[in-house]
């Protein structure tokens, strides 16, 4: 009786995809697993430093994190996905403001401003990640709404082109992989959006030309640089943080040395962010990498396959941009760290640690479960109609 009262409960409160759900929560204890593993030396170093933060205290933080991008995921499935059409507009505007504030006064690592600091509860902050999950709802809402006029230039390609070369060219000023990857995003849902492949190439030429711009006038062309020639230059030495992580993949085997017992970690730099799908790797074998990556193309299907249930341009289009957008990222930084790119710096979507990273990709799978939710709503359920839940119809505004 229990037991099915705690179903009831569930089938109630979480809506949506119940498999993309799944996935989330195994990500979810992956994460605080290997994080807890890798953090073994930043804790050392936080005690050689005098700063407070034991394994268990960067792991207590990374939890609350995840628990709180969680929170913010539940939040944003249970609002209908077509009030993100309207919110994705002024979460854009105040992204903007925030990205060059962020260029000229942001907190600086690595050469490169692309962090504010929150007062009071002193957590990093990037505009960036705001900026990206803005503009894929953003341009999924105005190529939804102009499908019979995609051949239009003037009141089709020119706003999205603004929106895209805006956004993009302040986040390439400081965030070169990041602005990428969000261009190759937006290309991706023009694709499916139907634009015309002339007006594609038109796109592509002009963010080569203002990303080659945006690029010389910032701050990471000598590290971009730098990175491709290590890269393609096999005369050069293997970088530091790659070389190790190398070591890890190979010492971990098929089955891996085991939970907490990676070597490796306490040699690199970046193990619980940049590189911890090597952690993963050495500790949990090529099982454990093989089943990570198993889990990101069952994200990706998942979502796309909420794209073929859609009944409307704008959910199909919506989740799909978000679905692209975290898996692309997770197979670059998986990429890099078995050598088949050049090393960028971005982190694994729902497994390295971090603060904003969690906390709005959290929002974007929630985006996602809840155009999910919509059409499930909407479509019957059994083949009685009283069974149907119908929702006020939008869809006119983005057949």
């Amino acid at each position: 009786m229990e037991a099915t009262t705690r179903f009831t409960w569930l089938q109630r409160n979480l809506k949506g995809d119940p498999i993309l759900w799944a996935i989330v929560i195994i990500f979810s204890f992956i994460s605080i697993a290997v994080v807890y593993s890798a953090t073994g030396t930043l804790a050392y170093r936080n005690e050689l430093h005098g700063r407070p933060g034991s394994a268990e205290l960067i792991v207590l933080k990374h939890s609350s994190l995840i628990v709180l991008g969680l929170a913010l995921m539940w939040l944003a499935h249970r609002i209908d996905y077509r009030h993100y059409s309207r919110l994705s507009l002024y979460a854009l505007l105040i992204s903007v403001p925030l990205l060059l504030f962020t260029y000229f006064m942001g907190g600086e690592t690595n050469g490169a401003s692309r962090w504010l600091t929150i007062p009071v509860i002193n957590q990093t902050f990037q505009p960036s990640d705001l900026a990206k999950l803005a503009l894929i709802s953003h341009l999924a809402s105005m190529l939804s709404r102009r499908q019979q006029h995609l051949h239009d230039f003037k009141s089709t390609l020119l706003p999205v082109m603004l929106w895209v070369g805006v956004i993009c060219g302040l986040i390439v000023l400081s965030n070169a992989s990041t602005a990428l990857l969000l261009f190759l995003t937006c290309l991706l849902l023009m694709f499916i959006g139907r634009v015309p492949m002339r007006q594609m190439l038109v796109m592509v030429v002009i963010g080569v030309v203002l990303g080659g711009a945006g690029l010389a006038a910032g701050q990471r062309l000598g590290t971009v640089i730098s990175r491709v020639t290590n890269f393609t230059d096999h005369t050069k030495k293997t970088p530091f943080q790659l070389e190790h992580s190398f070591i890890a993949i190979a010492t971990g085997g098929l089955a891996g040395k085991g939970p907490g017992r990676s070597t490796e970690r306490n040699i690199m730099p970046h193990p619980y962010s940049d590189f911890i799908y090597a952690i993963i790797i050495e500790e949990y074998g090529m099982v454990g990498g093989l089943f990570v990556l198993f889990l990101y193309l069952a994200l990706l299907y998942r979502g796309l396959k909420t794209v073929m249930n859609s009944h409307g341009a704008f959910g199909g289009l919506l989740s799909a941009g978000l679905s692209f957008s975290l898996v692309l990222q997770a197979m670059v930084n998986m990429g890099v760290a078995v050598g088949l790119g050049p090393v960028t710096g971005l982190p694994l979507p729902l497994l390295s640690m971090g603060g904003t990273s969690l906390i709005f990709t959290g929002l974007s799978i929630g985006i996602i479960l809840s155009v999910s939710r919509g059409e499930r709503e909407i479509r019957p359920m059994t083949g009685d109609p009283a069974d149907t839940i119908r929702i006020p119809s939008q869809r006119a505004q983005y057949a």
